[in-house]
This record gives structure tokens, sequence and C-alpha cells, in this order.
């Protein structure tokens, strides 16, 4: 008997943010950054690899990250990645996975998944996922996974909710609020984390695409009829190249009235920043996230450091900083100023070309 339940992992993004350790060449979801002894993109596949049969995987990613992805993941084969000519969002990157999903199994329910999120209960995260698989099985029903938020997070999107139960109807989407706005929302009690973790049948998804990105639907209908023709990857260049980048929230979840939330508690980041990388690696008695040997730090607080196999670091007088060494580039800025990571790559760039990015 076939099983209906396919696990979509996207990985396609650079992760810029944890520069300079991400690079363009092997990218964030492809590394080790908390030191856990295993990549992100790992992590992701063996947690749904207890819901999901691994021939019912596919990761949608650049075409330059597919060799990495079959070497962190050996267990897929080539025909489950699925390669982007050029990164669009998310919303031509579901469309991408769900339009070849419609041709291999019309009855395929997907979870889509980024690849880089941290869970740290993952029991419980996938008896959520089961619920969610059974809810949108039922019912004509896009659903996303939302969080309760612990703080006044100005990084995430809010979801805000119907009803005080576990699975409840949308009001609304808002994309990263002002501090003031999240303190409003983390008062409400009404508004939820947005996970960017989907369920629905394909089906669904696809009639939500023809309904509320035409021209996408037309564009990769084209590339599902091209599937296994010596046609498909000039169809597919086409399609990347023509269509809209616009997320799957601005492009569908926020204009459709079939949209659903699970909200939970399960140990949810999806450590999108070094500062989140702080919260979630254990510290020295003085706050300090560093590695376990051959960093010295000497009137140093709060600070993170990451550093290359075998290097030495004596660090002195630092307080709340982020210092990242790489064989090639040196980072060392305030913790607070980890927004400005997308400047300083941009001026590295300009002065010195794209080597060190």
């Amino acid at each position: 008997m076939t099983d209906n339940k396919y696990c979509v992992i996207m990985a396609g993004g650079i992760g810029s943010r944890f520069w300079p350790k991400s690079r363009q060449s092997r990218p964030k979801q492809f590394l080790d950054i908390l030191g856990t002894g295993k990549s992100f993109i790992r992590h992701t596949y063996e947690r749904f690899a207890k819901i999901v049969p691994t021939e019912n995987f596919l990761v949608v990613t650049n075409r330059k990250y597919r060799d990495l992805v079959l070497e962190h993941l050996p267990e897929l084969t080539p025909e489950q990645v699925l390669c982007e000519p050029v990164g669009r969002n998310t919303a031509p990157c579901i469309a991408y996975a769900a339009y070849t999903l419609q041709k291999r199994n019309p009855d395929a329910e997907m979870i889509v998944t980024p690849a880089d999120h941290l869970i740290l209960n993952e029991e419980d995260f996938r008896a959520i996922i089961r619920e969610c698989l059974e809810f949108a099985a039922a019912h004509d029903a896009l659903m996303t996974v939302g969080i309760k938020p612990t703080r006044p997070d100005t990084g995430y999107g809010y979801i805000q909710v119907s009803a005080a139960q576990p699975i409840s109807k949308v009001k609304c989407f808002t994309e990263k609020p002002d501090l003031e706005l999240a303190q409003t929302f983390l008062q409400c009690g009404e508004f939820v984390w947005n996970s960017g973790i989907f369920v629905w049948k394909v089906k669904s998804i696809i009639e939500a695409f023809a309904k509320y990105l035409p021209e996408h639907h037309l564009l990769f209908s084209g590339v599902q009829r091209a599937l296994g023709t010596d046609a498909e990857q000039n169809i597919v260049e086409l399609a990347f190249a023509e269509c809209r980048a616009i997320s799957i929230d601005y492009g569908i979840m926020e204009k459709a009235d079939n949209v659903y939330v699970r909200c939970g508690e399960f140990g949810w980041s999806d450590v999108g920043t070094w500062g989140s990388v702080y919260e979630h690696t254990a510290k020295d008695e003085h706050g300090n996230a560093i590695p376990e040997k051959n960093c010295y730090l000497y009137d140093t607080r709060l600070s993170i450091v990451s550093l290359p196999k075998d290097k030495i670091a004596v660090i002195s007088g630092l307080k709340e900083y982020i210092v990242v060494d790489t064989d090639d580039v040196l980072l060392i800025c305030p913790r607070a100023d980890e927004q400005n990571i997308k400047k300083f790559i941009d001026d590295v760039k300009y002065n010195n070309g794209e080597k060190h990015i």
C-alpha cells in the first residue's frame, strides 16, 4: 500500500546572517553550528524520518548544493533532489515540489519544512505534525504550525488565532512587528509565532496556487508536464526565470480562507542569527558561549566565540560580543550589531570580490 505522507525540505538559502561561517559554497543548513555533531539538514531529515518513509522525501535546493544534499542525506536518490536554477523565495520552491508530487502521487499529503530549524522536544513535535496530517487529510485545509511566544520577538512573523484550542482557523498574519506591537501581541494572548512549517494535501495547495498565484500555476503546470522528458531542464529554467519571487505567506496563506494553525510548544527556534545560537548554546560561568577547548577568556562576559578546529584564541576585555574566526575571515562585532552583518558582507564583496562570501 502506498504511503501518501511526503516531506519537502526547503534547503536553498545561503544563511548570510551566519557569515563568515556560512558561505555561498557551504551555507548554514550544511553546517553543525550548534556543535551537535550533525548538520541542520541532517537533523531535519532524521526528525521527519520517523513519520515519512525515506523514498517520500524531496529536497528543494539551489542546483549548486545538489551534491551537498546527497552528501548529508545519502539515503536519498538524485531524483529526490529538486534543483532550483535561482532562488525565488518560498512560493516557487513549494510550487516546484507540489507539482512534482502531484504527478508522482495525486493523493500526496505534504509536510513542508525549512532545513535549518532547532526543535528540542521532537516527540511532542512529531505528535503535532501527525495531528496536522490527520486534519489536512480530512479537510480542504492549508495548515501551518504556530509556536506559543515566550517573548516579544521582532524577528518572527505572527499569526492571530480565532479560538483557544489546539487547531483553529487563522484570523490574520503579521510580518515581523516592531517591539511595541510585539509586546501587544504577547499580552493579547491571541497571537503565535509563525514557524514556517506547513501541512496540506497536494490537491489543496495546487488549487490555492491556481486561485491566488495563477501565473505560478501556469508556469509550474508546464514544469509538471515536462517532468521526465528531455525538455524538463529547459522548462524548469524558464519557470524560475519568469516567475515572481514571493513567499508562500504573502502569495497564498494571507489570502486563502481555509488556513488553519496548530499551536504547540516543543522547544522551537529558527536559529536565524548568531544571537539565537548564543541563546541555545551552553555557557561558562560568565555567560560566554565558547568552544570546549583552545579559547582563553579574560574579563570577557556574555559573548559568543566560534573558532576553526585546533585554533587557539586569547580574548580579553569584551562584553556581549560575537567573535567568529575562519581560515580567511575574522568577524568581531557587538551582539547588538548583528543586524549589520549583511552590510559587512556587502562591503567585503564590493572591495574584495566573492571569494570571502
